[in-house]
């Protein structure tokens, strides 16, 4: 064999396993988010049940549909331009005063029935509820009446702006907050890909009330001075990839003064909220413990 034909063989097989590794790398990255069609994997009579926090993946189409609540569609406004809006799910509380508004940010999968039902559960606790769908306009196939194509809306999250992200949610906020049944004040939750977005809405958003922050990634040290909102960070400790950012955040944010409680639950996984059937019971023991939490930091920064 010649030189020139073994030199050809070698940069063809390190192009091979350089393009390998990438793809493994991109693959790893989600490796730990359970898609939304493992919801149908275990029925909803086999799966733990709390109707005082947000369903199951499973049970999220019957909770909605069971929910006294009214829920609608809107369009927000973005900008100056009518194409420049975002679409959203709305979610009124039953109460006769007015209620703190928190904007609820999808996962990495988009805005499923899941995490409309997930707003549900904000309004059952009190809090008007604003889903805003961060794809509207990518034109995600979906998947019957009540989800999208997990594939398509992933790759399609992945080729978003995080600018255009944050101003996005700050249009969501403001119109939130500018609904007649509101208070003039608002928080931010979401999962995942979302708690990653939601931590970076409180370094994005001097005007926010409070985050918090469900197994998503920390942003970098050097952008958390610009945070001013109280944060929450609720994790499982088989997360690694999302708990390794918290000690950085957490030394930042203390030795700057501003408020940032985390907690690790014991044996749960990532996305425990919605695969509450997970982890042998891990998960759902953490689900019970993280929302209420979750309903009390909001309580706590932003009255109602």
């Amino acid at each position: 064999m010649s030189i020139d034909v073994r030199r050809h063989l070698a940069l063809l097989s390190a192009f091979l396993l350089a393009a390998c590794s990438q793809k493994a790398a991109v693959a790893s990255e989600h490796a730990d988010h359970a898609s939304p069609a493992a919801d149908t994997h275990t029925p909803s009579s086999q799966a733990p049940s709390d109707t005082s926090i947000p369903p199951a993946g499973q049970d999220a189409k019957a909770r909605l549909a069971a929910s006294p609540r009214h829920g609608e569609w809107v369009m927000i406004p973005v900008g100056g331009s009518p194409a420049d809006s975002v679409r959203a799910w709305v979610v009124y509380p039953e109460r006769s005063t007015k209620a703190p508004v928190v904007v609820v940010v999808h996962e990495i999968f988009g805005l499923t029935t899941w995490v409309r039902a997930v707003a549900d559960q904000l309004a059952a606790d009190g809090f008007i509820a604003i889903a805003p769908d961060l794809l509207t306009g990518k034109h995600i196939p979906t998947v019957g009446p009540d989800s999208i194509n997990t594939d398509s809306a992933i790759a399609a999250i992945r080729t978003l702006d995080p600018n255009e992200v944050q101003r996005r949610l700050s249009a969501a906020a403001k119109y939130g907050m500018a609904l007649p049944a509101a208070l003039p004040r608002y928080g931010i939750v979401g999962f995942c890909w979302g708690g990653s977005v939601s931590f970076a809405h409180a370094v994005a958003a001097p005007d926010l009330g409070a985050s918090v922050v469900y197994y998503g990634t920390s942003p970098k040290t050097e952008d958390l001075a610009k945070v001013r909102a109280p944060v929450l960070g609720l994790y499982g400790q088989n997360d690694a990839r999302v708990t390794s950012t918290i000690p950085p955040a957490d030394s930042a944010l203390h030795a700057l003064g501003r408020t940032y409680e985390h907690f690790v639950f014991p044996g749960a996984g990532h996305g425990f909220l919605r695969a509450q059937n997970g982890q042998n019971g891990a998960n759902f023991a953490a689900a019970k413990q993280a929302w209420p939490k979750t309903i009390a930091w909001f309580r706590k920064y932003l009255g109602g």
